[in-house]
Parts: C-alpha cells; structure tokens; sequence
C-alpha cells in the first residue's frame, strides 16, 4: 500500500510529461487532479486499515536495494507518520485545483507538483536513514523550478536562497546520518531509535547539532528563517499552501523522529537551551509580522512563530508535549493553507497585497465577502480560538510544556497574544471599512471587484470546515497520535525532571488521606 502511495503521483508526473500530443493547461490539471484524487483515497484507506492497537511500524515493506552502501527499501508508517501523510495527499490535491486553468508551461508545472507530492510521502514513510535523505533532497529542485519559473518579479532571488538554505540543510543531515552510522558500528542506514546508545555524550550532542540547524533551516527556525518569506512572497499561491502546509513539516518531522528519539539523552540536557530558542523564534516571528504591510509576507512571519510551538512541545518532552508536538505541525497545516489560499485570491481579485491601499473587501456587495469571511475564520483559528483546532493544538502544546518549562511556556502563550494583535490589524486594514477609490474616482463609484467562482472559494471553504471538525472533535486526531508517542516518550532511556511542577498524591490508602484531611493535617 505504501508503495502504491508513492506510485500514483510519480506516475501522473509520468503521464502528464510524456503525453503523446500537445497537452493543454485544463487537461493537464484533470489529469493531475484525478491521480492526487486517487491518491487521497489510497491514504484515507490506510487510515481505515490502521490498527490503533500497535504502537509500532504498520504496513512494512522491506526489499534488499543497495546493500553495500546499505541503503534499503524500508517503508513503514505509524502515528506520527500517518496525519502527515494524509495532509501531504489532501494539501496537493488542494494546490493543484487551485492552480490556473491557462497555466503556461502546464507539463512542467504539474509533473514538477506531483513529483513534490510523491517525494514528501516518501520521506514520510522511510524507515532507511539514507532513503529518508534521499526523498529530503528530491523535492529541493521541482520546487526551486515552480518558484523561479513560475513566482514574482524577484522569483530568481528568492528561488537561489531556497536553494541554498535548503541545499545547506541536507548536507548537515546527511553529515549526521553518516556519523550516526558509522560511530555505531551499523553495517546500514536501517533506522532505529537505538543506534545512538552507547555513544559518548560529546559525540551524540555534535550529531544532534548537526541535525537541529539543518532541520532547523527546514522548519525554520529563527535565525535559520530568512530564506522562508522570500520564497513565499514570490511563489505563486499553490506553491506557497504547498510550501507552509506541507514542507516545513518536513523539518519538524525530522527532527522529532531523529532528533528527539534517536538522541534522547543530550536532547534532554539541552532541553532547556532548546524551549529558550522557541520562545525568541515565538515571539521574533510575532513581532515582524506585525511590522508587515504585504498580506502574504506576515502570513510567512506567522509559520515562523508558530513552527517555534512545536520546538517548545518537542523540548518540554512529556506525553502530552509530544501529542502536542504532531498536533500542531497538523494545525498549522490546515491554518497556513487557508490563509495563503485566501491571501492568493484576493491579490488575484485586486492585484495588490499592500495593507496600506486596501480596504473594505467584506462589502457585501461590490467586494469579496465569502473569502473575507474564510480570512476572519483563518485568523481565528491562528489566534487560538475555542473551537477551532488553533485552540486545541496551542492548548495542549501549553498543557504538556507548562510542566516541564512554566517560564518559556508563559513567554510562548504572549505570542498567542501577538497573533491576535497582526492578524487583527490585517483583517482589520484589509475587510473593514469602504472599497478603495482611486484619485479620479467619488465614495459613490468604488469599484466592483471581480465575481470569486466556486472553483476559487471549494479548497478555502473545505478547509475551514476542517478547522472546525478538528477543534469540536479533537480525539479524531489524537486517537491516532497519542499510542505512538506514548510509546516513544516510554522508550526514551533519559526523561525530563519535570516533579518540580507537578503534584503527586499517593493513592495507596485513601481512607487514611481522607482523615488525615478531616483533621487538618492534609495540605496540596
């Protein structure tokens, strides 16, 4: 099934590339929609066939490939693996419905999209160290190409930073992953959440190091960021729901699957050092979206706040830290693809992104009141209101932090705050008020906006209903989540100190506690 998965988008990129005759954009689009609609289906699927009963690996697939580099076929799924999976497969569906139906260039655009599609899922499912890099690296140069060819007037500059922060982040990984192997005494790249026991403390927190700032850069994480609201601004709007929604979890999931569970031991000793730089990442991404005129440029400072959650989760290492950890990373996709989508339809209805010209987009009338209606639920949901899976997932990465890191968590609940504050100036500039007018043009001639389709607000009003689904039941997720990081966080040989926040009551003779507090003597 897993390999399946990986096969239905690499061989749309194969149809939709080599059609015989001349291929127009609307085509090429069907093509690619019905291969990622079967592909949703395959993950939908597997989530249905999932045994929560397993903590373990599920689906296995293993085949002898390069043995004397030792690289494998190693695939295998669990819960952290499988919400992103599905999120992969929906999200570019999403970004493909949502491309132009007169795209130039449709061959190279669509097989460049599913190509991303198909080499993300199979970092995802990778059990192999080295299979795992080399999906890591496979989707750098399609999306360099969908930037550079396809972005804004700086697209070269953004798409050659991308490259280069991104090509900087996998030489550090794979610098780890071969000293990781080869400190070990392994004879393969086979992945195990052991191969780092036994070594020395020093060499284990340079591995770590190595790991931290490559997939740091991947998340990013501040000062590693930079490259992110480049990319952003001058990619196009499915590449930007594919780039927030999709690939940055690659960065968050790589260092929870190597990086917390392969290095516990040190990762526990620089915990503390590591929800400290959450919260400046936290509190820096909050600050300079706050300073943002362009609509797109502070939804790209807001990744860089929230994606510092999921480091402060990952830190605090607990249970429910851990729940907290891959909720999130889901969370944010759902919240960042709305967002960009909404952000994308309204530069494309009003040719401009600049806070400073626009106003009154929720008219009823003459403006766009549906998308500014998605964008107020959007935001919402990044501000963390009940209801909306922003809530939940903030909520529990604060539940699971507090205990182990009850300054930084305080600190990280005021970027709460500040989301709030951007994203109300945002809604506030951009919805409220009257329809912009030109110079030459009176209050009583404000211009008509272009109608927004159906086909333009489906993935934006699928998608809010997800916020919904999620944050009013939010067991649908954790249901599947919570075995495999429990049994992650059990299997970890070093635990966090946590007693220092936490109240133990002895249960062992509840009649005695009970008069001893009938007398007085009993104190919390």
């Amino acid at each position: 099934m897993l390999s399946a998965l990986l096969l239905i988008p690499l061989l749309g990129a194969l149809v939709v590339g080599c059609w015989p005759n001349k291929l127009a954009s609307e085509r090429a689009k069907g093509i690619s929609i019905a291969f990622l609609g079967v592909n949703l289906i395959v993950s939908l699927y597997l989530l249905t066939q999932f045994d929560l009963s397993i903590t373990g690996l599920q689906f296995i697939e293993s085949m002898p490939w390069l043995e004397e580099l030792g690289l494998g076929y190693e695939l295998g799924i669990d819960g952290l693996s499988l919400p992103l999976l599905i999120i992969n497969s929906l999200l570019s569906l999403v970004a493909v419905y949502a491309s132009d139906n007169d795209m130039r260039r449709p061959r190279l655009y669509y097989s460049l999209l599913l190509i991303i599609t198909f080499a993300v899922a199979g970092a995802f499912v990778a059990q192999n160290l080295l299979l795992f890099f080399i999906f890591y690296e496979l989707e750098l140069i399609p999306l360099y190409l969908l930037i550079a060819i396809w972005g804004g007037p700086k697209r070269g500059y953004a798409a050659t930073k991308f490259l280069i922060y991104t090509a900087l982040s996998g030489i550090l990984i794979l610098a780890s992953f071969l000293g990781l192997v080869w400190l070990s005494g392994s004879s393969s790249f086979d992945y195990s959440a052991t191969m780092a026991q036994g070594l020395p403390w020093i060499q284990q927190a340079v591995l770590l190091a190595a790991l931290l700032i490559g997939f740091g850069i991947k998340i990013p994480l501040f000062p590693l960021h930079t490259w992110l609201p480049d990319a952003h601004v001058q990619a196009s709007t499915p590449i930007s729901v594919l780039l927030a929604g999709v690939l940055l979890k690659l960065g968050t999931y790589g260092l929870f699957r190597f990086g917390v569970c392969t290095f516990s031991e040190v990762w526990v000793d620089l915990a503390p050092y590591l929800a400290w730089w959450a919260v400046i990442s936290v509190l820096y991404g909050s600050l300079a979206a706050i300073a943002q005129t362009d609509m797109k440029k502070m939804v790209a400072y807001s990744s860089v706040g929230h994606m510092g959650y999921v480091l402060l989760a990952a830190a605090a290492s607990n249970p429910l830290s851990f729940v907290g950890t891959v909720f999130q990373m889901v969370s944010h996709g759902f919240i960042s693809a709305l967002l960009f989508l909404v952000v994308g339809v309204v530069y494309k209805k009003t040719g401009t992104r600049d806070l400073t010209v626009l106003r009154g987009l929720l008219n009823p009338e003459r403006g766009l009141p549906l998308i500014g209606s998605a964008m107020v639920l959007a935001v919402m949901a990044s501000a963390g209101i009940p209801g909306m899976v922003g809530f939940i997932s903030e909520f529990i990465v604060y539940r699971g932090s507090f205990v182990s890191f009850a300054p930084q968590t305080l600190l990280c609940l005021l970027g709460s705050g500040l989301t709030a504050v951007y994203f109300l100036l945002l809604v506030n500039r951009a919805f409220f008020g009257r329809l912009a007018t030109t110079e030459k043009q009176t209050v009583e001639q404000d211009p008509v906006l272009p109608v927004v389709t159906w086909q333009e607000r489906l993935p934006a009003f699928a998608l809010v209903s997800l916020l919904f689904v999620f944050g009013l039941s939010p067991s649908w997720m954790t249901r599947w989540i919570e075995p495999t990081t429990t049994a992650m966080y059990n299997a970890m040989p070093a635990k966090l100190e946590v007693s220092s926040y936490q109240i133990s009551v002895p249960l062992a003779d509840a009649s005695t506690d009970v008069a001893k507090c009938s007398d007085g003597d009993c104190a919390l």
